[in-house]
């Protein structure tokens, strides 16, 4: 039976199951001269180059939302409640 590859390209998409060492994991996440996204050291896809200053951009916008959503989390339980609602429907339609 022949050798599966362990990395390559499916749809465009690109993969590597190769077992990953620490010096290929900290390169791949930070690749100065390379797009915002980098092929991931394992697994499928593409992850964030650190390097690239617009990758900065959205960890800081998901970091701000992340905390908007936790520091709200508390305030939104004081004001709603979740008592039962009644609704009402109609069966009857004049046509």
């Amino acid at each position: 039976m022949a050798e599966k590859p362990t990395s390559g390209e499916i749809l465009g998409v690109p993969y590597n199951f190769e077992r990953p060492s620490i010096s290929r994991m900290l390169s791949s996440y930070w690749q100065p001269g390379e797009g915002m996204l980098v092929e991931k050291p394992f697994g499928v896809g593409y992850t964030l180059n650190l390097a690239n200053w617009r990758s900065w951009i959205v960890v800081l916008v998901a970091g701000a939302l992340l905390w908007h959503q936790e520091s709200g989390a508390g305030q939104e339980s004081e004001d709603t409640t979740d008592e039962p609602v009644e609704v009402i429907v109609d069966g009857d339609t004049d046509d």
